[in-house]
């Protein structure tokens, strides 16, 4: 689901409703300390949801001190936070 990998942690499963519980806990769980870089060349789907838990993922980050980066995010996801107005408040890459 979220796999370390270098300095990174790669999402591996599809952004949508239906994983968003299961993401939302993984994601919070590696953000244990200092800044997290989530990169998300293996997401193969993402939906709405997707931007919900990227802002949750930035709020539980600032929360603990650190920073949070996105790095590879998916066509489908950079066109719905442009959709939504959101693409300057999510720290995409």
């Amino acid at each position: 689901m979220i796999e370390p990998s270098g300095d990174r942690l790669r999402v591996t499963v599809p952004m949508v409703i239906a994983n968003a519980s299961a993401l939302l806990e993984a994601g919070r769980s590696r953000l244990t300390g200092g800044d997290a870089v989530f990169d998300l060349a293996g997401v193969s789907e993402a939906d709405s949801s997707s931007l919900t838990l990227l802002f949750a993922w930035q709020r539980t980050a600032e929360a603990r001190g650190a920073r949070l980066r996105i790095v590879n995010p998916p066509a489908s996801m950079v066109s719905l936070a442009a959709l939504y107005g959101v693409s300057d408040l999510l720290p995409l890459a």
